[in-house]
């Protein structure tokens, strides 16, 4: 067999995987995921605002995948809109692979909802390629995954279309025989070659304005002109057209179980009783990472209830977590969800896994000891441990336009929580640098012009008139003039305007004294009021 020879290959596609992984970890509600409710109620998962995948009551109402969010809705007045989350499309699709790989090792992952195998050691031990298929599909129906598709043909590119173009609910394994994978590619659509792109430097649409229709008709040309005119990958897509897939199927290197369950029999119902259980596991877990010289820096908490309640929560940390800290962090949960009334019984289970890892040469003390602010992380801890997760609050800068709704007070470690709030765009926000002192409550000035008229922003949002004088508060309590010498904007920020009620707009100014003090001032509706200072 020459070395590059396709390889026999099975393929395992489950359909709308990301509607599945949603169901898997809930279902959809008005404000988001919840327990329980009508699993057949139309879902649709939508990136960059394209249709990715959907449920099958919605495909029933005409929604389909490649659509726009308001061509789905119009087909579909019910749809409930989900965003994409791959996250959870991998981590649900990861417990599949696992159970597939108890009954034939050498799975790769091509995608979640996707997943190849060499088809040569199934098919000798169960007697055959459809009895191999039809086995694999059995032990995903033991996970509650009916709707799965099998495809079985020279190389994982054509079993892959075999799988989706080649089955049906009926009929749900495909096996094209060996030799014919370039006989069963001709009739498909070069929009085939779309999931194997990647940067290839071939356009599928472009082949189809060139009147190159057919997988068929592409792998007719000659390799020579294609090589030409697209380069080694319009090579490459020109040999799985024809049905030469050389690529190997490459099995994933399964991760080492670093998630540590615990369960409770009977359910406990006091915080304190599940942190003392958790004790023994944190310690196995932080083994477990340092075996690999690994640390946790962000840590997964999913707490179980006796009546199917689902708490969970990614906690961060400062430094990295110790089984102290892990223990803390259970409690605080458990103490967070009797207040909000999340977990009504008694908890059964308890898992704890890393959601982010670092080298644990980056967390080695110093040399010359820990310094200050290793010694400051550790006494805030204490008094953390002591107190609660909310005990100590440090000041940060979190996201909004105006400056007091920037003013965030977070626990001591969730510093980072912040960031994806920061990170939003914010049109309207002031940009650094930021004023460093910041009115609590609004200080009201007042702005006239050189005759003493008052200076308003008019419907062009244009000065009636430039500013000359500021009258506001000293630190007397009483109020001064201040002469204005510079002076720039206004810049409008408008809030809501979707929304006749709540809406909000005012302009903001920015203007120095004659003392070199430079003060951010704001106008709504007529009136000026301070919002900070630059020191």
């Amino acid at each position: 067999m020459r070395p590059d020879a396709p390889v026999r290959s099975l393929v395992l596609w489950l359909p709308d995987w990301p509607v599945t992984a949603l169901m898997r970890e809930g279902t959809i509600s008005d404000d988001g995921l919840e327990p329980g409710g009508d699993r057949d109620q139309p879902v649709a998962v939508l990136a960059n605002n394209t249709v990715v995948a959907c449920s099958a009551s919605a495909r029933a109402e005409g929604v389909r995948r490649g659509q726009r969010r308001r061509d789905a809705q119009a087909r579909c007045p019910g749809l409930r809109i989900v965003p994409a989350d791959p996250a959870r499309d991998q981590r649900t699709f990861a417990p599949v692979v696992a159970g597939l790989e108890e009954h034939a090792p050498g799975v790769q992952i091509l995608r979640p909802g996707l997943c190849a195998l060499r088809a040569r050691g199934p098919s000798r031990y169960y007697g055959g390629e459809a009895e191999a298929a039809q086995m694999l599909r059995g032990v995903l129906g033991e996970l509650d995954l009916f709707d799965v598709r099998a495809g079985i043909a020279d190389g994982p590119f054509t079993a892959e279309h075999a799988a989706r173009v080649g089955t049906s609910a009926t009929s749900p394994v495909c096996v094209v025989p060996a030799g014919g994978a370039a006989g069963f590619l001709a009739p498909l659509s070069v929009a085939a070659l779309g999931f194997e792109t990647g940067g290839g430097g071939l356009d599928p649409e472009l082949l189809a304005r060139l009147g190159v229709h057919t997988l068929g008709a592409f792998a007719a040309m000659d390799a020579d002109r294609v090589r030409e005119r697209f380069g080694e990958g319009g090579v490459r897509l020109h040999a799985l057209a024809g049905g030469r897939d050389s690529q190997p199927v490459l099995p994933r290197v399964p991760p080492p179980e670093l998630h540590r369950e615990v369960a409770f029999e009977p359910p406990l119902e006091i915080a304190e009783q599940v942190a003392f259980g958790m004790r023994i596991a944190a310690e196995e877990f932080m083994a477990g990472l340092a075996a690999l010289a690994l640390v946790c820096t962000e840590l997964r908490v999913e707490l179980y209830g006796d009546r199917g309640e689902r708490s969970e929560r990614v906690w961060l940390h400062p430094g990295s977590f110790d089984p102290a800290a892990i223990v803390d962090r259970v409690r605080w949960q458990l103490a967070e969800d009797a207040q909000t009334r999340v977990l009504k019984s008694g908890v059964i289970l308890v898992r704890i896994s890393p959601e982010a890892v670092d080298a644990a040469s980056h967390h080695v003390p110093a040399i010359f000891g820990a310094g200050t602010d290793e010694r400051v992380h550790h006494a805030l801890s204490r008094v953390q441990a002591m107190l609660g997760h909310r005990g100590v609050l440090t000041p940060a800068i979190g996201g909004g336009r105006w400056l007091i709704e920037r003013q965030v007070l977070v626990a001591w470690g969730d510093r980072q929580v912040i960031n994806a709030t920061r990170n939003q765009p914010w049109p309207g926000s002031l940009p650094d640098p930021l004023p460093s002192t910041v009115f609590s409550a609004r200080v009201a000035v007042e702005v006239v012009d050189a005759d003493g008229d008052a200076v308003a922003v008019g419907d062009r949002d244009a000065l009636t008139s430039a500013p000359a004088l500021l009258y506001g508060p000293d630190q007397d309590g009483g109020d001064r003039a201040r002469v204005i010498r510079e002076w720039a904007g206004p810049w409008p920020v408008i809030e809501r305007g979707w929304d006749a009620a709540r809406t909000r707009r005012a302009h903001r100014f920015q203007i120095v004294d004659a003392d070199d003090v430079a003060w951010l001032l704001v106008c709504e509706h007529g009136e000026w009021f301070a919002e900070g200072r630059y020191d």
